[in-house]
């Protein structure tokens, strides 16, 4: 058998890492979305030559080891509270690029109040926002962008609006708050949603060079884990499910 060494030279390589990508064994389950993501985050930051201007605001949840992965500096904040974190070292230090990064149990459930408040303020910030309708890290509960009928630990049997109320489209209103000057739902389940996803991040980051408020990128994923799927699964099932109640594209572009 061929030695691979001979075979796959570093020159014929279609996509070369960043730095900013440090060489840490990522924690996330097969198939989890956020390990794309980061790369597109570090990337960017590369591209725009921001390293050392920029400071990342990780949640609680399952991107809290956000600062194993991206050479940046980073505040880590209470659950929910990462917006306010950010509306803080924003104001303190102006010239820094900052930006959130939260999953849906965190910004759109503990985070709710802080999520709409800094959005409303017009924060000069990013906010990263992963949906996958689920708690991915604390054991597949309920979160509130649970699908009607997506089953959960804590509604096994499927969330029955009567009882459980609305999945809470926190994208859509956000997009109406006078302080949002760019809203975009996007995700990174197939190569061509990995480019946009990447365009709307790089736009999101010079929005805020460009001091025109609070942008927000949300991006549909997947939790092969917390949905009990294999990673292909859980794509096919994102875009039959997911995307339907939660439909891609820009929301507010100002």
């Amino acid at each position: 058998m061929a030695d691979l060494n001979t075979i796959i030279k570093p020159e014929n390589l279609v996509y070369d890492k960043t730095d900013l990508l440090l060489e840490n064994v990522m924690h996330y389950c097969p198939g989890c979305s956020h390990g794309t993501v980061h790369k597109l985050i570090a990337e960017i930051i590369d591209e725009m030559g921001i390293q050392e201007s920029t400071i990342g605001i990780a949640p609680v949840g399952c991107a809290v080891l956000a600062y194993n992965y991206i050479d940046i500096d980073w505040q880590e904040a209470a659950h929910g509270r990462a917006p306010a974190l950010a509306t803080a070292v924003k104001r303190l230090m102006p010239e820094k690029n900052v930006f959130s990064y939260q999953g849906d149990g965190d910004l759109a459930a503990i985070g709710t109040a802080e999520t709409i408040h800094a959005c409303n303020r017009g924060e000069n910030i990013v906010m990263v926002f992963i949906n996958n309708g689920i708690y991915g890290m604390t054991g597949g509960q309920m979160a509130p962008t649970t699908l009607p009928g997506m089953p959960a630990s804590t509604c096994p049997t499927g969330r029955d609006l009567a009882r459980d109320g609305n999945p809470l489209k926190i994208t859509e209103l956000l997009a109406q708050l006078p302080g949002t000057c760019y809203v975009t739902r996007q995700s990174v389940h197939t190569p061509g949603n990995v480019r946009k996803t990447k365009r709307a991040l790089r736009k999101a980051f010079e929005n805020q060079q460009a001091n025109k408020g609070t942008s927000l990128v949300e991006v549909v994923s997947t939790c092969s884990s917390g949905w009990k799927m294999t990673p292909v699964q859980a794509n096919k099932w994102m875009e039959e499910n997911m995307l339907p109640y939660y439909p891609l594209g820009d929301m507010k572009d100002q």
